[in-house]
């Protein structure tokens, strides 16, 4: 049979509906139960079986069910409501519009490669896509003037399902945008809006831009297959991560520089405020800040002359941020650099009239253990961004490990990448009973940023509670036994072998939930290290417990695909298969019964290895607890009463090893401490220590966890920022980005002049006196050599601390050093640190660039320090 091309019919709704298709249209439903309820009461038959999708069922609901509709009074008085709200919601003034205008940014576009906003639109492949919906969801709620960018795949990633054996299998159904809910962008004359990018040889990749309504962001979503493109070009925006070398390097620049000129095309049509802040969500966005550089030194957005190329790099850097997810290199697109060099630098570059070897210097590995022949998309991102960050305090710092070598001579923790911990969308993946039990105690909404809000959730009935929970574990039970019969029916059997599948889980049963992608170091098949020790868990006579599993494996990664096949082999063995069971084609909805269903979420990566995730979030606030080695975010909110650590065997060198001893861990809390107080019930069947965990894990958790908090922490702490370096560098005609540029310029090539010729400590080098005591100050002295440089370039500073066992200072404490005299290029400096602890000690001094428009002193990674005999000469002993 020939392929099939899909195709969807709409359906002409009467004037009186018309508004059914505004609320379709705007994804606000997937998290506003009231305008569900109405697609609901259309035929409540036909929403179930379309997955609960407004856009699908309007384009199969029945004529003759219309037009009852129609003069329906009832119906159509919670249309209009519904309708009333919307528009509400969408002009209203919100938390954004009350904060001071002083820096808020008028716009900030915000680019992911993936977006998980409903299963309906899937354009996700797993945590990545998901904080990036629910970034965007919370923006709206919270009135931030947002823009989404990402790429329209006509396959998304793919559905998943088993072979006989277990293995997974992988198809790639092809998605219909007319059957989405999303809009083409039109421009004059009603024809599609378009942007392109140049490819060697000549070739134009252009797309076309379908705009998807969150509530009040518009989502761009950037469309290569159409007629305009050759066959070649249209497969550019297949697949989500699919492909080789070459196709991936194309969707990245279609997304970045694409993408950057469908957002100017659409502020343009829409009317929309330009951003003055550029979010990139992972380096797969790198090249929107080439495409920025190019806008500036083609004179847009300049008043004045056009820029030069580092102008135009400091001017884009000012108002760009950078978001890493990545804690491990392997993670990183990394393309070869000749690829790279025939798409920027070639006969028809991508984005043209840059200097080709400077762009490659934005990608280049040119550091230890950097391989030179690769071009790193993160390092670009990093170089091009002026404020970057992880997304957990733990990954921060691994982040600042990781990229250490692009600021050369600086310890780690003064590597200029902060952080901000991932939340999660409540109002997406809170249960309705357990929202509706929330909304009984709490009236204002906005009371759940702070612990007094969910203090007084905790005051519920504890048998309310605890019914709430058993319904939430018996709908995760219905659910699991109906796809696992479709798994079995499309893995070959028959409905004759499948009844069995009707005493799958119990919803009287501890239920562990465990989902996420499958790269090795998630650690799918801990639990398996000691099978028959897990049996006796799940087969416990008084303290049963039973685990649901879900995953996809990357369809390159046949590592994973084996993990994958290990346990469905495991869950297939017919004296456990009642007691685990691994549900295949993880996704959305599949997601949120799992975190609503479970009582224990399960999280047991290889330590640090976690950047965030956020499952066990969206599990907490539907009133279930996490069981996880302390990573990601768990590692900064465990407090020793919200849930369980694994303890994890961190010093252990040995992989196998390491996993007995943690699974061996994981096996002791589930059998001594969690299943003994999940049955701990009194006369009322209530187990009561149970549900005081659960009401401190909420108190302790809620207001921490939301994406709410986490869109206000990038909006304080880095979209602000952000627009205030880009308003000062660009006013006057960009006079602040000429400046920088060039005192840039003038430092680099003066540096190699800068030396510390001498430095003392006031009485401690000439062997005088008492030694110092703790609560006094060093007083510290240093010549400096600045060579062709001024002492305004400068900052000289003093560093005192413990020294460690690699002969480097220990959270030192700094001291900026003053001053006090010099000319000819030879300055003296003094100033006093204190001294914070006893014992022995070290200090050292060292220049570091000074000027106001740089965010951290680390940021050029520059820094002179004193030759090795001038440094921490003899210690200091401190009484």
């Amino acid at each position: 049979m020939k392929a099939i091309r899909r195709f969807t019919v709409r359906t002409v709704l009467p004037e009186e509906l018309s508004a059914l298709g505004r609320l379709a249209a705007n994804l606000r439903w997937v998290w506003h139960a009231p305008t569900r309820e109405v697609f609901a009461a259309v035929d409540a038959a036909l929403w179930e079986s379309v997955g609960r999708d407004p856009y699908r069922m309007l384009g199969e609901v029945g004529r003759e069910r219309l037009a009852e509709l129609r003069t329906d009074a009832a119906f159509r008085a919670r249309l209009d409501a519904a309708a009333a709200d919307l528009d509400a919601y969408l002009g209203e003034p919100r938390w954004y519009q009350g904060t001071d205008e002083a820096d808020r940014p008028e716009a900030i576009a915000y680019f992911s490669a993936e977006y998980g906003l409903t299963a309906a639109l899937p354009q996700y492949s797993g945590g990545l896509g998901i904080l990036a919906g629910d970034h965007l969801k919370s923006a709206s709620d919270l009135g931030v003037p947002l823009i989404g960018v990402g790429l329209l795949y006509r396959h998304g990633y793919f559905s998943q399902t088993l072979s006989r054996e277990g293995w997974q299998l992988e198809s790639y159904p092809e998605v219909d945008p007319q059957g989405l809910p999303i809009t083409r962008l039109s421009g004059a004359g009603g024809a599609p809006a378009e942007v392109g990018v140049d490819l060697p040889g000549g070739e134009r990749l252009t797309a076309r831009v379908w705009v998807c309504r969150v509530g009040r962001v518009p989502l761009l979503l950037l469309d290569a297959v159409h007629e305009g493109n050759p066959p070649g070009l249209r497969a550019v925006t297949d697949r989500l991560y699919g492909g080789g070398g070459e196709h991936r390097l194309r969707q990245e620049l279609l997304l970045g520089v694409g993408g950057v000129r469908a957002v100017r095309l659409y502020c343009g049509l829409a009317g929309h405020p330009r951003p003055e802040v550029f979010h990139m969500n992972e380096g797969h966005a790198g090249f929107l800040g080439l495409e920025r550089v190019r806008e500036y030194m083609a004179g847009e957005g300049v008043d004045g002359e056009p820029l030069g190329f580092e102008e135009a790099v400091e001017a884009a850097r000012a108002g760009t941020v950078f978001t890493t997810h990545t804690p491990v290199p392997a993670g990183i697109d990394r393309f070869p650099r000749d690829l790279v060099r025939a798409h920027l630098a070639g006969d028809s570059p991508a984005v043209p009239g840059l200097p080709a070897d400077r762009v490659l210097e934005l990608g280049a590995e040119d550091y230890p253990d950097g391989d030179p022949e690769v071009f790193n998309m993160a390092v670009m991102g990093m170089r091009l961004a002026q404020r970057a960050n992880g997304v957990s305090r733990l990954h921060g710092a691994v982040s600042r490990g990781m990229f250490q070598g692009l600021w050369p001579g600086f310890d780690p923790d003064e590597v200029p990448i902060g952080s901000v911990t991932n939340g999660v969308h409540a109002r997406t993946w809170v249960a309705e009973e357990a929202q509706e039990l929330a909304a009984a105690m709490v009236d204002d909404s906005a009371e759940f940023n702070r612990p007094e809000g969910w203090r007084k959730v905790v005051r519920a009935d504890e048998g309310e509670l605890w019914r709430m929970r058993r319904t939430l574990r018996e709908r995760l039970v219905a659910e699991t036994r109906a796809r696992l019969r479709a798994s079995w029916r499309a893995r070959g059997a028959s409905d004759a072998e499948l009844g069995w599948i009707d005493g799958v889980l119990d919803p009287d049963v501890l239920t562990i939930g465990f989902a996420r992608r499958v790269p090795s170091y998630k650690r799918l098949t801990l639990m398996l290290r000691d099978r028959d020790r897990l049996t006796r868990l799940l087969l416990h006579p008084d303290r049963p417990v039973q685990i649901v599993v879900a995953g996809k494996a990357h369809p390159a990664d046949e590592g994973g695909k084996r993990l994958i096949q290990e346990i469905v082999r495991f869950s297939d063995r017919s004296e456990v298969r009642h007691r685990i069971v691994f549900l295949p084609d993880y996704d959305m909805d599949l997601a949120a019964s799992l975190v609503q269903g479970s009582d224990v979420w399960l999280n047991n990566p290889l330590r640090p290895l976690e950047a965030s995730g956020t499952s066990g979030m969206k599990s907490a606030l539907n009133g279930g607890l996490n069981l996880s080695v302390r990573d990601g975010w768990w590692d900064e909110w465990f407090d020793g009463s919200n849930g369980w650590a694994i303890p994890t065997a961190d010093g252990v060198s040995d992989p196998d090893r390491r996993d007995d001893l943690e699974a061996r861990a994981l096996y002791e809390l589930i059998e001594d401490r969690v299943a003994p107080l999940f049955y701990d019930a009194d006369g009322e069947g209530l187990p009561k220590r149970w549900l005081e965990m659960v009401k401190h894990t909420l108190v302790s958790l809620g207001p921490k966890v939301l994406a709410t908090r986490m869109v206000q922490d990038y909006v304080a702490g880095y979209y602000r920022g952000a627009a205030a370096s880009s308003r000062a560098l660009l006013d006057g005609g960009a006079a602040g980005a000429r400046e920088l540029a060039a005192w840039k310029a003038r430092v680099r090539a003066g540096w190699p002049g800068v030396r510390i010729e001498h430095v003392e400590a006031g009485g401690i080098d000439a062997g005088a006196g008492e030694p110092p005591r703790v609560g006094g100050e060093l007083d510290l002295r240093a010549t400096v050599l600045l060579g062709d440089l001024d002492p305004e370039d400068v900052q000289v500073e003093a560093l005192v601390g413990r020294v460690g066992a690699d002969d480097r200072l220990v959270a030192p404490a700094v001291a900026v050093l003053e001053r006090t005299g010099g000319a000819q290029g030879e300055h003296r400096y003094r100033g006093s640190a204190p001294l914070t602890r006893a014992g022995s000690g070290g200090y050292t001094v060292r220049v570091l660039p000074r000027h106001p428009a740089l965010r951290s002193a680390a940021e050029m990674g520059l820094v002179a320090v004193p030759e090795p005999h001038r440094g921490m000469e003899d210690g200091i002993v401190l009484r």
